[in-house]
C-alpha cells in the first residue's frame, strides 16, 4: 500500500483514467469501512482509501474532539486488505479553496440531519467537492448507514462530476445495531439500548411493507422508545428516492436520529 499525504503528489503517481474506486472515510475503521473496501477491491483495479475528518461536518468542537481516531491500527487494516493507496490529506490542502468549500443547501433539502446538524452536509459534500475535483475517481463507495448523505452527495455531483456512487448496503452487528466509528463511545447498555430501537424500526419496516396502514404505527413505537428514556432528534417515515413526506408501500423508508449517552446515532430501514 502506497500512502500519500498529499493530493497533488497523488494526482501525479497515480493514473486516474484508470478503473479506480475511492473510499472516503474520517478513519476508526470497522467492517462498515471493510464492507465498503472490499466492493470497491471487486469492482475496481485500484482501491483508493483516504482518512480525513472533517471539521466542518462537525456542529461542535466537543464532537469534533471526541471522534475516535486510531490511525496506526486504521492502517494496518487498511495493508492487511491489500489496499493500493491512502490518502491522508492535510486541511490546509483540502481548504486552500474557499470558492469551493463554500456549499448551500436549498430549503427543501434541510430536512431529517440537515435540520438538526446545521452545517453538517455543507461540510461534507465541500470536502466531497475538493475530492472529485482534484481525485476524479471513476467510482466512489458509500454506506447506506449515512443514506440522506447518499442522496445529497448524488445531486450534488450528478451534473458536476462523472464519478458514479455505488452504494453498499449497511452492515449490522448480530443484534442490528449498525456498524459505527460512534459506537466505539457505547457501553454495553448502551448497545443494548442501540438494538433495541434498530429492532423497532426493522419490525416497524416489515409491517408496513405487509400492510400500508401500518404506516400509522409508528407513533407507537415513538412511544415506546421514548419510554426508554431515549431522546430522538426525529423519527420519520419519507419517499427513499427524494425525502420527502411523498411516499408509498414501495419507496418508503424510516429514519431515526437519537442519543445514547450524549452520543447521537442514526439508523434507517
Amino acid at each position: 500500500m502506497i500512502i500519500f499525504k498529499s493530493i497533488n503528489k497523488l494526482n501525479k503517481e497515480v493514473n486516474f483514467k484508470a478503473n479506480i474506486g475511492f473510499v472516503p472515510t474520517m478513519g476508526a475503521l470497522h467492517k462498515g469501512h471493510i464492507s465498503l473496501i472490499n466492493s470497491s477491491q471487486k469492482k475496481c483495479k485500484k482501491t483508493l482509501v483516504s482518512i480525513f475528518i472533517n471539521p466542518s461536518q462537525f456542529n461542535k468542537t466537543k464532537d469534533l474532539k471526541k471522534y475516535p481516531k486510531n490511525l496506526h491500527k486504521d492502517i494496518k487494516i487498511l495493508k492487511k486488505l491489500k489496499v493500493d493507496y491512502l490518502l491522508l490529506p492535510k486541511i490546509n490542502e483540502i481548504y486552500k479553496s474557499k470558492k469551493n468549500m463554500k456549499i448551500n443547501l436549498i430549503k427543501k433539502d434541510k430536512v431529517l440531519c440537515a435540520k438538526y446538524r446545521h452545517g453538517h452536509f455543507e461540510g461534507v459534500l465541500a470536502v466531497i467537492n475538493q475530492f472529485l475535483i482534484n481525485i476524479k475517481p471513476k467510482f466512489m463507495f458509500l454506506g447506506e448507514k449515512d443514506y440522506q448523505q447518499i442522496i445529497l452527495i448524488k445531486k450534488f455531483i450528478k451534473k458536476k462530476f462523472k464519478t458514479k456512487i455505488v452504494e453498499c448496503k449497511t452492515v449490522r452487528l448480530n443484534n442490528l445495531v449498525p456498524y459505527s466509528s460512534r459506537n466505539f463511545h457505547l457501553t454495553r447498555n448502551d448497545i443494548n439500548n442501540a438494538s433495541f430501537v434498530s429492532k423497532c424500526i426493522y419490525k416497524l419496516y416489515l409491517s408496513i411493507k405487509k400492510n400500508f396502514s401500518n404506516r400509522f404505527n409508528i407513533y407507537i413505537v415513538k412511544k415506546i422508545i421514548k419510554s426508554k428514556k431515549i431522546k430522538t432528534d426525529y423519527f420519520e417515515i419519507r419517499n427513499k428516492k427524494n425525502l420527502s413526506k411523498n411516499f408509498n408501500r414501495k419507496n418508503f423508508k424510516i429514519f431515526i436520529a437519537y442519543y445514547l449517552n450524549g452520543i447521537r446515532l442514526i439508523d434507517n430501514f
